[in-house]
């Protein structure tokens, strides 16, 4: 399957670049305001190149016999998020629309799963719920956390090619998912890499969100101690979002209006974007994944490892006062 990543990483190159022409000429701009952490108009919607490119690939996937029907279809549930983000880059879709997007195309990959991860799946109806919020609040995380060059993609490499590398013990069909994944999203991360010719948009963020969590499930059910590894490797973008949304909940914040308080963002202002992307790897490389690696191998500390990798990146969230007002910072 090497060379069906190869061709996939060229076709997300070639199409990224087709649709900044495309954006440019459209004027699908990204206008900056004072949320913002770019000074430039910049084009969008280039995501669209990462949902086009993956889903011909998992196509061939399932014709060649190598993934199963219903891992294709499950997968496949997030191309109506990819819809409704691809129509709010080009107009706004009302919040209402796109959260009830969102949770059906959860609960739609929940059904094709055929079954919870088995220590959701003890939990009874219970693990249903969980699971679908957890697809969901994935989903709207990664879209929070796509606002500096690099970082949405260079998130989605990571944690693929993470997950690649324990499903290549246990399950050739994703373990095929997972780097066709990574193809993709690395050729759209040559246009997007700072300074960024094209920025990902609603098309591309919410469809890695809730497909990373698509994935994550389906390898929990290969491997129980998946699911916490998974949440590990997302550590960044995890607590960063989650940290900075009940801050700003607890402050009595409108928690739900679009702002520039994110840990990333506080630090983009400070020393930049390609100082953000590269400390982001940092932390992904040589500390979410060997802790995700120790947790693998030794799945009785699981839990213990999950909140280990979770606190010093709670520490820095406090550092940069994220979620907290701009004139306290």
């Amino acid at each position: 399957m090497i060379y069906l990543s190869i061709l996939v990483l060229l076709v997300a190159i070639l199409l990224t670049g087709l649709i900044r022409h495309y954006a440019l000429s459209r004027k699908i701009l990204d206008i900056p305001n004072h949320r913002s952490s770019h000074n430039t108009p910049t084009a969008r919607g280039g995501g669209l190149s990462i949902v086009t490119a993956f889903f011909f690939a998992t196509l061939y996937l399932l014709l060649n016999n190598t993934i199963t029907p219903s891992c294709f279809f499950a997968v496949s549930s997030a191309l109506p998020v990819a819809f409704i983000g691809f129509c709010d880059d080009h107009a706004d879709v009302p919040a209402r629309w796109r959260f009830l997007t969102h949770l059906l195309a959860a609960c739609c990959a929940l059904y094709f799963l055929n079954g919870l991860p088995l220590i959701l799946l003890n939990l009874d109806w219970m693990g249903y719920i969980l699971a679908a919020f957890l697809l969901v609040w994935l989903l709207n995380l990664f879209n929070f956390m796509d606002g500096t060059d690099g970082i949405a993609a260079s998130e989605a490499i990571f944690v693929s090619l993470s997950l690649a590398g324990y499903l290549y013990f246990i399950d050739t069909g994703l373990f095929n998912i997972a780097v066709m994944l990574a193809s993709a999203a690395f050729g759209f991360l040559l246009w997007n890499w700072p300074k960024a010719k094209i920025f990902m948009g609603d098309v591309g963020s919410g469809f890695l969100g809730l497909l990373l969590g698509i994935l994550i499930l389906l390898a929990a059910q290969q491997a129980p101690v998946l699911l916490y590894c998974g949440l590990i490797l997302f550590g960044v973008f995890v607590v960063d979002a989650t940290y900075t949304l009940a801050v700003r909940f607890y402050d009595g914040q409108k928690w739900y209006q679009a702002h520039c308080s994110h840990t990333y963002q506080r630090a983009a202002k400070l020393h930049g974007h390609l100082a953000v992307l590269l400390a982001s790897w940092a932390i992904n490389l040589f500390w979410l994944l060997p802790l995700s690696t120790l947790v693998f191998f030794h799945p009785n500390h699981a839990l213990s490892g999950l909140l280990l990798a979770y606190m010093p990146l709670i520490y820095l969230a406090n550092v940069f006062k994220a979620g907290q007002p701009e004139k306290t910072n």
